[in-house]
């Protein structure tokens, strides 16, 4: 934990100097292979953040984006909240290393002395950690568009000669050939049955209009539980009416009470939301606090009739709806049905990813897309775009993709920007013609580790599901996981004190 400034000021993103805690040296741990292996990996990733000047870029930014939000802010809670974003950095990728969700990762950081020194916590008079609500908030520290370029910093210092070689890397990383895939990031989402979309309306009303009674303020109606428990009856109708005889007719029967209990629940919440919103000082909460549950309310309320309509149109009417007119989830309302053909997956829900490698498995571009994605043929272009943006023009050589991103545009695109096409062919013919380029080979047999790259950011650093909520959210959990997926590949490839020693 250590900055260093030239002035002791508060101008725009100048950190302050500060005294680094005072810590006492890490217990010696034997007989456990593991921990010394990821105690090492720990200190390693520790000097990158600080040779890479990646740390520093971070809390500058940060501070940066305080003094404007606090132009008159003192020092004092300026160099408080410095510290907070260096461990803001420090805490979400050990996060990401551990698989941790936030009230775990509390945990581990008060039950282990090398997570809090990784972390640049204090040791002496009184250990304190983060709890869940601070781990959370150092997730969302920064946005995605600020992110991003300090990922790029950090690749562009190990791709670099000069800096690799202060970075303590064997070798510089190679950026000339690269692999593109595109995968689907699903969402926390049950399957998106469209009568389950009722259900989930009538919990989310009625839990907020229980909180919204629970502190005094109450219209006449029965009991919340009682339009709880009568849904949960209709839901268990509706899954045993499918092996019912004349299931189409008990399912239509069955969805017709669900719409009525809807409405009856929806008018319930709507009188207790406009209650709360004129007499929410009588009641112990504070106006933001009020807002945030009328928001439930209405969130729901608003996106009811269009669930009711696709519900009918689907059990009732008989009628398929297209995908994009679809509602998948009440919460998660950026979902998308995304087709992928695979064995086991032939539709998927959530948002398509494009990841880009390079030769060591870092990840060099990445793209959450919000809406339905573009074709993978389409993808090409803007994902060059930004690496030629990112580490410069005429740094890419080689491209390596599977047939989906197989194109004559895509094809042109390559030739005219003299990168080497390593595009799978679709045409089987054309294939076993290109089989006969040594480089083509080589690019198609070193595409089947993309796939094992993806499985591994995937299941390993995002987690199935990935857990936050909202697009915004979700597209900034990706990018921090690519951050911490990219200083794990870079803290285990070799070092030049390793070649030396072998030496």
């Amino acid at each position: 934990m250590i900055f260093t400034a030239m002035k002791n000021d508060s101008s725009t993103g100048q950190i302050l100097p500060f005294q680094p805690v005072l810590r006492p040296a890490l217990p010696t741990v034997v007989g456990n292979v593991d921990y010394s292996h990821f105690e090492t990996q720990l200190r390693r990733i520790d000097q990158l953040l600080l040779l890479s000047g990646m740390e520093k870029s971070f809390v500058e930014q940060s501070l940066s984006r305080y003094d404007q939000k606090f132009p008159t802010g003192k020092i004092k809670a300026r160099r408080r909240y410095q510290q907070h974003s260096y461990r803001a950095l420090r805490c979400t990728v050990l996060k990401g290393l551990l698989g941790e969700d936030y009230r775990g990762m509390s945990r581990r950081l008060a039950e282990c002395p090398l997570f809090r020194w990784f972390c640049g916590m204090e040791e002496m008079a009184k250990v304190r950690v983060p709890g869940k609500s601070t781990l959370q908030d150092y997730a969302h520290w920064l946005p995605q568009g600020v992110m991003r370029p300090m990922i790029e910093q950090l690749i562009t210092a190990a791709h670099q000669p000069q800096s690799a070689s202060k970075l303590e890397l064997a070798n510089a990383i190679e950026l000339e050939m690269v692999w593109l895939d595109s995968t689907c990031v699903e969402t926390n989402i049950h399957f998106p049955v469209d009568w389950v979309l009722l259900g989930d309306a009538v919990r989310t009303l009625m839990k907020a209009t229980r909180v919204i009674r629970a502190h005094g303020l109450k219209h006449r109606m029965e009991a919340p539980e009682t339009f709880l428990k009568e849904m949960n009856r209709l839901s268990i109708q509706m899954t045993h009416a499918r092996r019912a005889k004349e299931s189409k007719k008990q399912r239509k029967k069955t969805l017709r009470l669900m719409k009525q209990q809807v409405k009856v629940v929806a008018a319930h919440a709507r009188r207790h939301r406009e209650l709360l919103d004129k007499e929410w000082s009588q009641t112990d909460w504070t106006r933001k606090q009020a807002e945030q549950v009328m928001k439930r309310i209405d969130n729901v309320l608003t996106l009811l009739p269009q669930a009711q309509k696709q519900a009918h149109e689907r059990i009732i009417g008989e009628r398929q709806v297209n995908n994009s007119d679809k509602l998948l989830s009440l919460y998660e309302t950026d979902t998308r049905v995304i087709v992928r053909g695979k064995a086991g997956a032939q539709v998927e829900f959530g948002n398509t990813l494009l990841l880009a490698e390079q030769k060591d498995g870092l990840i060099v571009d990445w793209q959450l897309h919000r809406e339905s994605a573009p074709a993978d043929t389409r993808q090409l272009g803007q994902s060059l775009q930004r690496m030629e943006s990112a580490y410069g023009t005429g740094i890419i050589g080689a491209v390596g993709t599977d047939r989906g991103f197989c194109s004559a545009a895509n094809e042109a695109l390559l030739a005219g920007k003299n990168i080497y096409d390593g595009i799978c062919p679709k045409a089987p013919a054309r294939l076993k013609e290109r089989m006969q380029e040594e480089r083509f080979v080589q690019l198609q047999r070193r595409r089947s580790q993309t796939e094992g790259r993806i499985g591994i950011f995937k299941n390993t650093f995002l987690g199935r599901p990935l857990r936050a909520k909202g697009h915004e959210h979700r597209e900034l959990a990706v990018t921090w996981q690519v951050l911490t997926h990219n200083l794990w590949v870079l803290a285990r490839m070799e070092q030049k004190a390793a070649l030396a020693l072998a030496a």
